[in-house]
């Protein structure tokens, strides 16, 4: 698996702690009990097989599978303790999920709770089992996971005091037409959703700043350099008298937020009790 990695059979075998020719040696003995290569060596340079990559992938299976076994026999020494990973999206992390947290935590401190902020790679850290649940958009249907819905939310438009809008209640989806707008970078998936979302209403956003954090975001929009689509109990709970929070009365885009994890991951004490808190605090909400 680390040659597979590094396709070098020096660092592999260092990264192993072993020497390079015993570890040829057990490559060349796999090959052999095998009948076929498992790498084509070209000069000091080698490259997977067809046969390397089916040992490749049913390897990570085997390892994934060793992973739940370990998992299991943990639960059998410390049933109420063991440990939780999430990743989730950090606007949500700052103004929602923060306080369910701090309970879990509350209620089951023996739980060691480790939480990761990203803004577009959940589903990966997810399938590459880097975290036990993600918290993040439920999107395209995917039979590798299993997507439990939280809730859904409407975006709406977010506008400074002195914008010329700032004393609408409503506008329509048509009205951003050509409206300088500041907007998170390309790659975030709300970016994503909400660029779709307007190109499948005839036009596209006029994004004039583009940035990764959301504090930066909301500076811009209260300087007046443009307005931002957020979504509502996000921008509700910011409680800024600079802003103003205009609903999109026709079209409004929607997301909707929920946890996901492996569909063939065995689910410890731990990450059962974190999904059955946070279904309970949120789903119905």
């Amino acid at each position: 698996m680390v040659l597979c990695e590094e396709l070098h059979f020096t660092r592999a075998s260092e990264k192993i702690g072993i020497s390079q020719p015993t570890l040829s040696l057990q490559i060349r003995a796999i090959e052999q009990e095998l009948g076929t290569p498992l790498f084509d060596r070209i000069g000091k340079r080698i490259a997977l097989t067809e046969a390397g990559r089916i040992l490749l992938e049913h390897g990570r299976e085997i390892f994934h599978s060793l992973e739940n076994a370990v998992h299991k026999i943990e639960e059998l020494r410390e049933y109420q303790g063991g440990h939780v990973s999430v990743g989730v999206l950090p606007a949500e992390l700052d103004y929602r999920f923060t306080p369910l947290f701090i309970d879990f935590h509350k209620s089951f401190p023996a739980i060691h709770l480790n939480l990761s902020a990203s803004t577009v790679e959940i589903t990966k850290q997810v399938l590459d089992n880097e975290v036990d649940v993600g918290i993040t958009m439920l999107l395209l249907p995917d039979s590798r996971l299993v997507s439990i819905p939280l809730y859904c939310e409407e975006y709406v438009l977010v506008v400074s005091e002195n914008h010329p809008l700032a004393r609408y209640e409503s506008i329509s989806l048509a009205e951003l037409r050509d409206m300088p707008m500041v907007m998170y970078a390309r790659q975030f998936l709300g970016r994503k959703l909400l660029e779709n979302h307007c190109q499948k209403h005839g036009f596209q956003l006029n994004v004039v700043v583009e940035t990764t954090t959301g504090p930066s975001l909301f500076y811009f929009v209260k300087e007046n350099i443009g307005a931002t689509l957020q979504p509502l109990p996000l921008s509700q709970a910011l409680k800024d008298p600079a802003l103003r929070l205009i609903k999109i009365h026709d079209h409004p885009p929607e997301r909707e937020i929920g946890i996901i994890y492996r569909a063939d991951k065995h689910l410890g004490f731990a990450v059962q009790k974190f999904i059955e808190t946070v279904e309970e605090k949120l789903k119905h909400n």
